[in-house]
């Protein structure tokens, strides 16, 4: 398993693992969360440049180990049978030398939940609204500016 997180990892741009990273980090700051879980799969990757910077998306399949997120172990033996949650994330970078993050998004749950319509039309909703994070120069973009929301039946 390590020799194929370290192949899927040398494939990746600094600003990718840069994402998972975050994620990871993320997603065991969770309260929910007890157990440490491993990158298993990055998949679903988009880098786009532009004027206003670096757009990453990405999903990152997650799997869970064997040791407490409390007490961190060298190493730690993934559990096939357990949960393997699936976040998808996308941010976006400036075009400094020590990119900062202009925005962000992430989702973390099982990866049927990431399936769903309702979620998935929400999530590309959030990403390209990080994507023109930084565009239009004048305009203030905050997170959280556009928000979607479905209306009680009548």
């Amino acid at each position: 398993l390590a020799l194929g997180v370290a192949a899927v990892a040398a494939g990746q741009s600094p600003l990718q693992r840069r994402v998972v990273r975050d994620v990871l980090e993320y997603f065991h700051g969770r309260s929910n969360v007890h157990f440490l879980f491993k990158e298993r799969e990055v998949d679903g990757v988009i880098e786009r440049e532009d004027p206003s910077g670096t757009f990453v998306q990405l999903r990152l399949g997650l799997a869970q180990t064997a040791c407490r997120k409390r007490a961190p172990q060298r190493h730690c033996r993934v559990l096939e049978s357990r949960r393997r949650p699936t976040c998808l994330a996308c941010y976006k970078f400036d075009t400094s030398d020590v990119p900062k993050v202009l925005d962000k998004y992430h989702n973390c749950g099982p990866s049927h939940h990431l399936a769903a319509k309702e979620i998935r039309q929400r999530d590309e909703a959030e990403c390209r609204a990080v994507e023109e994070a930084g565009k239009g120069g004048d305009t203030l973009y905050l997170p959280g500016m556009f928000a979607f929301s479905r209306g009680l039946p009548a």
